[in-house]
């Protein structure tokens, strides 16, 4: 917090204890909360002066960056519009528009707004038009657009920690690792060197990594899912089963994420929740053989042997190569109807090598989990 922005907001509330209807006292001291970081305080001193007179464009642009502080994202946008459709070169209003479009979700209109002179006044907006067209699914316009921006702007760190993300999910693993090095100390750019390390089975440089990037941003889904697999493959389920559920969670649509959580739940034995989650990827994606294998071997344990035989068929034929899809017939062959199946299946999917590659379901989650991801 500015002191002197909250030393400069208390001396012009005495001011105005003086003279309460005084608009030039109640606009400075507006801005002063603003900067001061008390966005209420700024939108109820801008109401006081709405209610003594319209507002001018400048006013009723610091009361739309205050809406944006106080999580008003929608009120925001409305004004942004407004103000940018009477102002149609004015940079700030262009960035701040697009800003509130992104928190929205609205990323279909963020690049179309981050025009050059937008992206060249405003140093966020570089990595917020890589963000975007990740988010829409363009990766490699991103990145196309993205390295020629990082040719020019070669200290903006922010830009570079969205290019290792782009460039991690188009599984280009040296731009990755290069981008996320002059990444700095972002968690986006820690938690690509965390999942480049961890695919390189160095589980305890890349836990390092994943510790650095929660410990700059907690709700780092990329950091929660390296983290959790780590873990996973350690052997602590239950730790990584956390870590995991939240990372799918923030991601909505990464398949590995739910599949790996699932796995994670059913080796701690909690199968209801792990099918729950199978069931999610399932539901996202219904070409997607690691939930068709997953659910298969819950079949299996549940002692429904029709579902499992149909299950495991329609994994192997999505992809013979399907880690689950191989475990739940290797399973289907040895199943013998002891009392103990389920534990030794849960002993089986966490430790017995499976597959071609002979890795076990633990590694394979990582596989799969390092791939491709929604831009969290």
């Amino acid at each position: 917090m500015d002191q002197a922005s909250v030393a400069r907001h208390e001396r012009l509330l005495g001011y105005l204890a003086q003279d309460p209807d005084n608009l030039a006292l109640l606009s400075d001291a507006a801005t002063a909360a603003l900067e001061a970081g008390d966005p209420g305080a700024a939108a109820a001193l801008i109401a006081r002066y709405r209610a003594l007179e319209p507002a001018p464009p400048e006013l009723l642009s610091l009361e739309a960056v205050a809406a944006m502080h106080l999580g008003r994202h929608a009120e925001a946008a409305v004004q942004f519009e407004q103000l940018l459709a009477g102002a149609p070169d004015d940079a700030a209003l262009g960035f701040n528009l697009a800003w509130a479009k992104a928190m929205l979700g609205q990323w279909s209109s963020v690049p179309g707004l981050l025009t050059d002179p937008v992206v060249a006044a405003a140093p966020q907006a570089a990595a917020l038009k890589v963000q975007a067209l990740h988010h829409l699914g363009a990766l490699e316009e991103a990145l196309a657009w993205g390295d020629a921006a990082a040719a020019q702007r070669p200290g903006d760190m922010a830009l570079m920690a969205a290019l290792s993300v782009v460039a991690m999910d188009l599984d280009e693993a040296e731009r990755a690792e290069a981008y996320a090095r002059r990444a700095g100390d972002t968690h986006e750019g820690l938690s690509t060197l965390g999942l480049l390390t961890l695919g390189r089975h160095r589980a305890d440089e890349a836990l390092a990594l994943f510790d650095q990037a929660l410990g700059r941003n907690p709700d780092s889904a990329r950091a929660l899912l390296g983290k959790g697999l780590v873990l996973l493959t350690q052997g602590e389920a239950e730790a990584a089963a956390r870590l995991l559920d939240r990372g799918a969670k923030m991601f909505g649509d990464h398949l590995g994420s739910w599949v790996a959580a699932g796995w994670a739940y059913c080796i701690c034995g909690d199968r209801a929740t792990g099918r729950a989650r199978f069931s999610t990827a399932l539901e996202l994606d219904d070409t997607f053989a690691e939930s068709h294998g997953g659910l298969a071997v819950l079949d299996l344990l549940d002692g429904d042997l029709a579902s499992a035989r149909r299950r495991t068929d329609v994994a192997l034929r999505l992809d013979r190569m399907s880690f689950a899809g191989a475990l739940a017939k290797s399973l289907l062959l040895a199943q013998d109807g002891q009392a103990d199946a389920a534990e030794r299946v849960r002993a089986i999917a966490m430790n017995t090598p499976i597959g071609p590659s002979g890795v076990t379901i633990a590694q394979a989650m990582v596989g799969l989990s390092v791939g491709p991801k929604p831009p969290v």
